[in-house]
């Protein structure tokens, strides 16, 4: 009691008044249901950690542990088919991008090794490939061009490796403390504009290495690119014959494998995996051709077309990379981009093919596996590794079963490493250029998605050819940023400008479609079910048939329906809309109430002087008796939000001065969103619940049947907040609770059970849903307009 004392004296202190705080206990005594409201002690202990969440927490680190010791035979040959499948393509392309990131070809291989070795035992999809990819090769030249124009003296190799460890930290700092909902803010727009965009900046940056033009910076801008390579295509060189050709035999033998594989579709597998292998044999059928040219060679500077030169055997740049304040300075500027690519090519690429293969990823998990990788690979050599769209299609079809296949991808890179660089030697680089040229043409999107965005939503089709555009125009990075914000602030445009409507109601029943087509009258009680309301816009925004009567439910109630939450930034959208509509289509409850027109508001000055009003008009209009706000749409409001609803009851207040109106609300589901209404004064009965506005007050609940031995207990009242698990039919925390038990059709009240409320009695302005709420309003104002007219009789 003290301390109660005490906790009183301090609130007072501050200007709080304890005796209009809401004490429930005090109102109801009836043994009901009452709602308990949370607490700020209740949040925070759901941000302890139990012992149980520790343990989950550790096993979805590592995901292995969850299929590793059901392995068998079938998964095994699944793998290893998959596995080496896709390392006879990654060991072209990995050599190929690590040109892009202005690296020896090594580098590419270093690379590709670390993300197959490492990512299976962290995975939460089967089927991405983590290693070198065309973008992230891309934006890693351009920084290493970028820091060395200022900084010389820093090697790329230094850059890159560290630049892949600072964003493995980060990524893996992201994972770790499960914050990968973050990377549900870049929508699939802002994707497929930045890998277009980079896909034309990536090809075009290729031509002239693949035509053997050497005048050409590829490191310009594109559109600068593709000019100069069409103003010096007089410079072409022998290295298009092999660039050239290259290009035409593996769209020719993809094309060729796909028309076979339709025409013998029993033999569509074998037509896959030729397919499939169609790098591994280009590269293999030049460096025959140019092992047959340049035999002799031994300085690549004297072949008679580029060639890739020396690749040194096995991992010649083990250690820990660079890393001091020279070195971090540099590349600070460079990580927000870095960081972006690295999550958004991973994530929507696993989340792609996760949906497709029928799994779920986690997101969070996944930016572990990778965050891990980019941290240990510069250890062995490697810059900044994601997942591979193309390499992941090809695991995906060669029917992996596991994350394990990488292992056996590893194997293959390890083998190329230590014994087949001699043959690399001969490599041409315009195949290489052709190679990565054919790579990222899949990662254009095609006319049919856009046209599907155009369809969905035409603002963000402007939004997908912006990035484009700026990526063409300026750079990869620079569309990035474009995109995101631009697509940022199409949300929060939609959030400030989200329509409201007011609702009216329609009486509906069920029919078949059939009956909608005859012309005579229809038997309403022939058709199925009863007849129960719906409610429906009033503004016909809804594309509702407009031969259907849409009513009020009762004169003077309104119904307010939020779209798309209630919040600081569209709170007085929202409210300017209620108030210019309820005041049009209402009155004032005291028509006369100034007789002055200097008593007037300057913002309500009356009708000027001569001008004849129409009474009548006026006073057929119905007096301001209820609100309903349906809160379905509605997840949580904020202070500015709850403030805004307190001015306009004021404010709706005086206009129906000496009448109050009455709050309803409807689909409030979250427990803190009941708490900061009941906090501004909505939502409870301070009266008691025995007298107001004239009349006594019978509210309407919605009930449903429970066991008569069952009964509402203070703990069990307060506990509303445990997860249950509807397949076990208990909670996680091993109570007991009621089971999920079937209802007939038409089963109104079962037998043998008595009815309890589903909210709060205590709570008696919120309501389950719409039609609950105008019961509960309409039997109010019927009761209050009997209450009256009793007393009129009296006197």
């Amino acid at each position: 009691m003290a301390h109660n004392t005490t906790a009183s004296r301090v609130k007072r202190f501050l200007g709080i008044r304890p005796e209009d705080e809401l004490h429930d206990a005090d109102f109801y005594d009836d043994g009901l249901y009452l709602e308990s409201e949370p607490s700020a002690k209740e949040a925070l202990a759901h941000l302890v950690p139990t012992a149980d969440g520790i343990k989950h927490y550790f096993r979805e680190l590592f995901p292995f542990w969850g299929w590793i010791f059901h392995y068998n035979l079938t998964w095994l040959l699944g793998d290893l088919i998959a596995g080496i499948t896709v390392g006879f393509v990654v060991v072209p392309q990995g050599m190929a991008y690590a040109g892009l990131a202005n690296l020896p070809p090594e580098f590419g291989l270093y690379t590709s090794f670390v993300g197959f070795f490492l990512y299976w035992a962290f995975a939460t999809s089967k089927d991405i490939t983590i290693g070198t990819v065309a973008v992230m090769s891309t934006i890693v030249g351009n920084i290493i061009l970028d820091i060395r124009a200022t900084q010389p003296e820093l090697e790329a190799e230094v850059i890159a490796r560290a630049l892949a460890l600072i964003s493995g930290v980060i990524l893996l700092f992201i994972g770790l403390t499960r914050l990968g909902f973050i990377v549900e803010f870049i929508p699939l727009t802002a994707i497929g504009a930045f890998m277009t965009g980079s896909a034309i900046s990536i090809a075009a940056g290729q031509v002239p290495t693949m035509m053997g033009i050497s005048t050409v910076k590829t490191r310009e801008e594109t559109y600068k690119v593709i000019i100069n390579t069409l103003k010096h295509l007089g410079d072409t060189k022998l290295d298009a014959a092999m660039g050239l050709s290259a290009l035409f035999g593996l769209y020719f033998i993809r094309w060729f494998c796909g028309f076979m594989g339709q025409r013998s579709p029993t033999r569509s597998k074998m037509w896959f995996f030729i397919s499939t292998l169609r790098m591994a044999f280009i590269v293999i059928l030049y460096i025959l051709v140019s092992w047959l040219v340049n035999r002799g060679v031994s300085d690549a500077k004297n072949a008679k077309f580029k060639i890739l030169g020396n690749v040194p055997s096995g991992f010649q740049h083990v250690g820990a990379p660079e890393i001091n304040t020279e070195i971090l300075s540099a590349i600070a500027p460079h990580l927000p981009v870095t960081v972006i690519v690295l999550l958004i090519e991973h994530i929507a690429i696993s989340k792609s093919f996760g949906r497709v293969n029928n799994y779920m990823i986690n997101p969070s998990q996944e930016l572990v596996a990778i965050g891990f990788s980019n941290v240990f690979g510069p250890f062995l050599g490697g810059y900044p590794a994601t997942g591979s769209f193309s390499r992941t299609a090809i695991k995906a079809k060669a029917g992996v079963r596991t994350p394990l296949a990488g292992i056996f991808t590893a194997v293959i890179v390890l083998l190329a490493l230590y014994a087949l660089t001699s043959v690399f030697f001969y490599i041409p680089s315009a195949s290489l250029a052709a190679i990565i040229i054919h790579a990222v043409g899949d990662l254009i999107t095609p006319p049919r998605e856009v046209y599907k965005y155009w369809q969905t939503s035409p603002l963000e089709v402007v939004i997908f050819f912006a990035g484009v555009f700026v990526s063409i125009f300026t750079s990869i990075e620079n569309g990035i940023y474009v995109t995101i914000a631009a697509s940022g602030a199409v949300l929060l445009w939609r959030i400030a400008k989200s329509p409201g409507s007011f609702l009216g109601r329609v009486q509906l029943q069920h029919a078949s479609r059939d009956s909608t087509l005859k012309k005579e009258n229809v038997d309403h009680s022939a058709l199925d079910g009863e007849k129960h309301s719906a409610y429906l816009d009033l503004g016909r925004r809804d594309q509702s048939n407009p031969q259907i009567p849409i009513t009020s439910p009762y004169p003077g109630v309104f119904i307010y329906r939020f779209s798309e939450g209630l919040n600081y930034v569209n709170c007085a959208r929202h409210l300017d809309k209620m108030t210019v509509y309820i005041y049009k289509h209402t009155r004032r409850t005291q028509l006369n109430k100034y007789d002055k027109i200097g008593d007037r508001p300057w913002n309500d000055p009356g009708p000027r002087r001569g001008q004849v009003v129409d009474t009548e008009e006026i006073a057929s209009k119905p007096k301001l008796k209820a609100i309903i706000l349906d809160f379905s749409a509605v997840n949580a409001i904020d202070v500015t939000a709850a403030q805004a609803l307190v001015d306009l009851r004021t404010q709706f207040n005086k206009y129906t001065d000496p009448e109050a109106v009455e709050w309803y609300f409807a689909g409030v589901t979250n427990r803190w969103t009941k708490r900061a209404l009941v906090a501004a004064g909505f939502g409870v009965d301070r009266g008691h619940g025995v007298e107001r506005a004239g009349g006594a007050r019978e509210d309407v609940v919605a009930v449903a049947g429970v066991d008569p031995d069952v009964t509402v207990g203070r703990k069990e009242k307060e506990r509303g907040s445990g997860d249950v698990d509807l397949e076990a039919g208990h909670a996680g925390s091993g109570e007991k609770r009621d089971e999920i038990a079937p209802v007939s059709s038409g089963e109104s009240r079962p037998s043998g059970k008595r009815l309890a409320p589903i909210y709060g009695v205590n709570r008696p302005y919120f309501h389950i849903d719409v039609e609950t709420a105008v019961a509960s309003v309409v039997r109010n104002l019927e009761r209050r307009r009997d209450t009256e007219d009793s007393s009129l009789e009296v006197f």
